[in-house]
């Protein structure tokens, strides 16, 4: 479905969830129920028309273009391809990590060392890739899924395991809001992939958290990371003194 079908579609939900018919609404507009109707069942909407109905309605504009946007089927993770790109050159990999922390283009080129053209046509790039949708004004919006992750023993979690593991646990993890946990159990099967679950969840509430806070001004929020693993492990020093 079309961005303009899923924008259309929303619509007609929010009219319905607010009671209003074709011919209340036709009444509102000053126009025919017939030419409403007619009107709803095209693929595409003029936006001083979508506007036009909205305030008609009671219903903000900016909340259907948001729930049409959030409708949107999306990819939960990146092709090799995608990921293999974003590898071959560490500041497209630096950018693409901004975006999908929703760093604006002032934000990233405040913080890094990257020139306001550099960034665009970076962000430029990873629209090509299928990252982001680049939109006027240098503005853009995730073609992925807020539980987007990175393929499992792809190029980009390969390069996080030889660069990032050690200089992330390297913290001291003491921080207001910070913590460090290794909790070792012995499980079934059943039950490890009940605390799997349990895991995913968590990752879909931070993903929820991540954009209920993306209404608060930059310096409320900060960048945190969440690094989990769980997998059948022992030390290798451990591993050493085991019994023949």
């Amino acid at each position: 479905m079309s961005s303009p079908e899923l924008v259309i579609q929303v619509l007609r939900a929010e009219l319905r969830a607010a009671g209003i018919t074709y011919k209340a609404l036709a009444a509102r507009i000053g126009m025919s129920e017939s030419s409403v109707k007619r009107m709803f069942g095209q693929k595409d909407m003029a936006l001083s028309r979508l506007a036009q109905i909205c305030k008609a309605a009671g219903v903000p504009l900016e909340d259907v273009l948001r729930r049409a946007a959030d409708a949107r089927p999306q990819a939960d993770t990146l092709t090799p391809t995608q990921e293999k790109s974003l590898m071959a050159n560490p500041r497209l990999l630096l950018v693409a990590i901004c975006c999908l922390g929703n760093w604006t283009l002032d934000q990233i080129i405040e913080t890094y060392q990257l020139s306001e053209p550099e960034c665009i046509g970076l962000m430029v790039e990873l629209d090509r890739l299928g990252l982001i949708e680049l939109k006027p004004l240098n503005r853009y919006s995730m073609r992925v899924s807020t539980t987007f992750r990175w393929l499992p023993d792809g190029p980009v979690q390969q390069y996080f395991r030889e660069h990032v593991v050690e200089d992330y646990f390297s913290g001291r993890f003491d921080g207001a809001g910070e913590t460090l946990l290794c909790l070792p159990a012995r499980l079934s099967l059943g039950s490890s992939r009940e605390l799997l679950l349990k895991i995913q969840q968590l990752a879909a509430e931070l993903a929820r958290l991540h954009q209920a806070d993306r209404r608060l001004s930059p310096d409320e929020r900060d960048g945190v990371t969440l690094l989990l693993g769980f997998q059948s492990w022992e030390s290798s020093a451990f591993t050493a003194l085991r019994r023949a």
